[in-house]
């Protein structure tokens, strides 16, 4: 009987964590999703756009 119960019990704990690799992917991948978000506004915003721009237009050397 004892046998049987721990047995029981381990199936149990493996269902109960079974879900929790995915949840935690989940949270990741929101995470990252919110991140690029940010992350975009940011590089839209006037004075950033125009810091980049002037970095690539001087890598390439296309400036005045």
């Amino acid at each position: 009987m004892t046998n049987r119960l721990v047995r029981r019990f381990r199936r149990l704990q493996e269902r109960a964590e079974a879900g929790m690799t995915t949840a935690e992917y989940a949270v990741g991948t929101l995470a990252a999703c919110a991140f690029a978000a940010v992350l975009m506004v940011v590089v839209k915003s006037g004075p950033v756009k125009s810091a980049l721009a002037g970095v690539i237009t001087a890598a390439l050397g296309t400036g005045s």
